[in-house]
């Protein structure tokens, strides 16, 4: 049996549960979402508890069991509490800014980089640190995604440790090229 897949989803106060088939609808005060699981998922709601069983133990229905009840998870959590994504922008010259639901970075590129952020997904600066984005939304996978895009442009390099990184993350740092000896 799946060990995600059998835990509970307790729902909190406030948030609306609609079943309907395999169609699952979470209204929070957040926002709203929907998703169709797959019909060999038996999903129940009852008593602000939701449950994933699944029909046999066929390895498409193992592997979707853990996965449907992951993903309404994180729909209950998204409605109720968002998530939210922080990245740090280190490097000489390096910085970002918002301006509506656009952000441009300059990164030491010859032009600045422009990205539109995907819907549900609001993007800000953090206002007591310098150079750090927030990114926050009611899809952990749109949020992740934009974060993630965004990250890549200028990955942290070992050597100097610049670049943009999730705030707390840790980034092994390497020793550079040791002095050339005078060896002739």
């Amino acid at each position: 049996m799946s060990r995600i897949g059998k835990q509970p989803i307790i729902v909190p106060e406030g948030v609306e549960v609609t079943l309907s088939g395999n169609h699952i609808k979470i209204k929070g005060s957040k926002g709203e979402l929907e998703f169709t699981f797959d019909p060999l998922m038996q999903v129940t709601y009852k008593n602000n508890t939701i449950t994933v069983k699944r029909s046999g133990d066929e390895p498409k229905e193992r592997s979707l069991h853990g996965l449907t009840r992951a993903l309404i998870g994180n729909m209950v959590t998204g409605v109720s509490t968002a998530f939210e994504k922080r990245l740090e922008i280190i490097g000489v010259g390096y910085r970002a800014q918002v301006s509506g639901k656009k952000i441009t970075l300059n990164l030491g590129f010859s032009h600045p980089i422009e990205l539109e952020a995907p819907e549900g997904v609001e993007v800000k600066m953090h206002e007591d640190q310098k150079n750090t984005v927030v990114i926050s939304g009611i899809d952990k996978q749109s949020v992740g995604q934009f974060a993630a895009n965004i990250r890549s442009f200028r990955p942290p390099e070992p050597y100097k440790g610049k670049g943009i990184r999730y705030v707390g993350e840790h980034v092994p740092r390497k020793a550079g090229k040791a002095a050339a000896s005078g060896g002739d």
